[in-house]
């Protein structure tokens, strides 16, 4: 599994592909693999989804339709095959009848004897399946829509944290978080770019992926230790971080992650993704200020309308493919 910590690859594209990429590398072919596309297929989410057809080859394709949806065109084996994507071409532009696609196959794995053939993309079988449920979801409410789902599988991870008997909610402040030191995981924010002076704030009270980078972050004094590239890498779960202790310079983290994993953790990833506010609103059992919630804030801020400490990346930054980490250690 790997984080990719955006709600929708709109603005980053390639990395979506890397990360589709590094997944399926790691496919066996041992038994059927389902892929659940992310349901984007207007402009060019239909072209990224002509890219993930060449790229994963599978031999069936669903396609999910009702009454009414917009036009879609059936993602026949000839209607792949005479289509662009944003990074393959057509088979009118390649010799062969399927597509040899280098830059994929050299991060795929194949047997010794299906590696001195190019790789040849044959076509699929494709399946339309009509639906007669009434979708609510509109172009209006689409945003919305999609937070009510988000919200409720976040919810369902962490109530992993509560007793598995029936009882009375356990708040952020009830639960056991563990003690991370600074100097064991490197951080990084992945879908802005936040100056190093505000990483602690964008950390505290995040939903965090909690992933396993190649490099060693073991070696320095303090921390935090910084990323400055965003990894692709294996992800073993998620958490919150409850607290940041600055004085014994160590993290609060909760998650449902047995213990065993999470000696191999040495990154947490934090994205776009949001705690659900009633995780912080309904608090019980406190007097007073509740925990991570103000009313004394100043909107009059630069950048405190929506993203506090962070300016949005652009559309147009270009970065390695498969960058490898880089570090730097914040001065204090």
């Amino acid at each position: 599994m790997v984080y990719y910590g955006k709600p929708a690859c709109k603005n980053n594209h390639e990395n979506y592909i890397e990360i589709i990429k590094y997944v399926f590398s790691s496919y066996k072919r041992e038994s059927p693999l389902i892929v659940n596309t992310m349901g984007w297929v207007t402009d060019k989410g239909l072209l990224l989804l002509i890219d993930l057809i060449r790229l994963l080859a599978p031999s069936h394709v669903v396609q999910f339709s009702f009454g009414r949806s917009s036009y879609m065109p059936d993602l026949t084996p000839d209607y792949v095959d005479s289509m662009d994507g944003l990074y393959t071409k057509s088979k009118a532009k390649v010799r062969n009848r399927g597509y040899q696609l280098a830059e994929f196959a050299d991060n795929l794995e194949f047997a010794d004897e299906e590696k001195e053939s190019p790789l040849v993309f044959i076509g699929h079988k494709l399946m339309c399946v009509q639906s007669d449920f009434v979708n609510r979801k509109t172009p209006r409410n689409r945003d919305s829509h999609n937070k009510v789902l988000r919200d409720l599988a976040v919810l369902g991870y962490l109530g992993q944290l509560q007793p598995p008997v029936p009882q009375t909610l356990s708040p952020l402040h009830g639960l056991i978080p563990y003690q991370v030191p600074f100097n064991a995981v490197a951080l990084r924010i992945t879908h802005a770019d936040v100056a190093p002076t505000h990483i602690l704030y964008a950390v505290n009270a995040s939903w965090v992926g909690l992933c396993k980078i190649l490099d060693d972050v073991r070696g320095y004094a303090n921390g935090p230790i910084l990323l400055a590239q965003t990894p692709i890498c294996d992800c073993v779960g998620f958490g919150i971080c409850r607290g940041i202790d600055m004085e014994k310079r160590l993290y609060h983290i909760l998650t449902p992650v047995p213990p065993e994993e999470l000696r191999n953790v040495n990154c947490l990833l934090v994205g776009a993704i949001s705690i659900p506010q009633c995780v912080f609103k309904s608090q019980r059992g406190l007097e007073g200020t509740i925990p991570y919630i103000t009313t004394d804030y100043n909107f009059k801020l630069p950048g405190a309308s929506e993203k506090i400490g962070a300016r949005e990346i652009e559309e147009n930054c270009e970065e390695k493919l498969y960058p490898r980490p880089k570090f730097y250690q914040k001065i204090n």
